[in-house]
């Protein structure tokens, strides 16, 4: 059953080095107060997974100005000037990964998958040192799951159980990071009592939810 507690609660449960998936697009639908409270604690040597780095010291930015990260994965970087800047310096690791193929290596990670293979990439530097095989006459790459210690992530609303309902695009990520990480805490607008969701609009159940860290309304706008 998922817990509810405070904002400080979780970071006590969080650990440098290690690797945390955050959901969101941009500076959008993200979970705002976790990262801020990350970039002002101690936390050390993390492994980002996501979609990109926000922008100079705004949003996951905040993370790359206080240098609180060692390695990011995601799909574009040049969003944040300073990210890029830091990887030629060769102070800040980047791997890149399309989109599209981003979203399935973290739902095979969610999913136990041990890996697909997609033509996305062949003959790029993105497949370079990656097993590539032919089939039907048509070259693919092998694309390993990505699973992380822990995911933050941003939900409109939850129940007491930890069932979450997301806003429109905010589903992009969020419900497959849901799935691959060992601990998933979730920054909620409204927690509502038990049975008040419908299943129909339910779209993460509660088995792949551990934290929920209730929201005042526009705190995470």
């Amino acid at each position: 059953m998922a817990k509810i507690k405070t904002l400080h609660e979780v970071l006590n449960d969080l650990k440098s080095n290690s690797s945390i998936m955050i959901g969101g697009f941009g500076n959008i639908g993200n979970p705002k107060a976790m990262i801020d409270l990350i970039a002002d604690s101690d936390l050390f040597g993390l492994t980002i997974i996501a979609n990109d780095l926000g922008t100079p010291n705004v949003g996951l930015g905040r993370l790359v100005t206080k240098r609180k990260i060692s390695k990011a994965i995601g799909t574009y970087f040049t969003y944040n000037p300073e990210a890029a800047q830091l990887y030629f310096e060769g102070k800040l690791d980047l791997e890149m990964v399309p989109q599209g193929t981003f979203a399935e290596a973290i739902r095979a990670g969610g999913c136990g998958i041990g890996g697909f293979y997609t033509p996305v990439g062949v003959g790029t530097e993105l497949a370079k040192d990656t097993e590539c095989r032919e089939i039907d006459g048509k070259k693919y790459v092998l694309v390993r799951p990505i699973r992380a210690d822990y995911a933050i992530l941003h939900a409109k609303k939850a129940d007491e159980l930890g069932n979450l309902i997301y806003e429109k695009t905010a589903r992009n990520f969020n419900p497959l990071m849901a799935m691959a990480a060992d601990y998933t805490i979730v920054e909620v607008d409204d927690i509502v009592p038990a049975g008040s969701l419908s299943p129909e609009e339910i779209v993460t159940p509660f088995i792949y939810v551990d934290a929920l860290i209730p929201m005042k309304r526009g705190d995470s706008e």
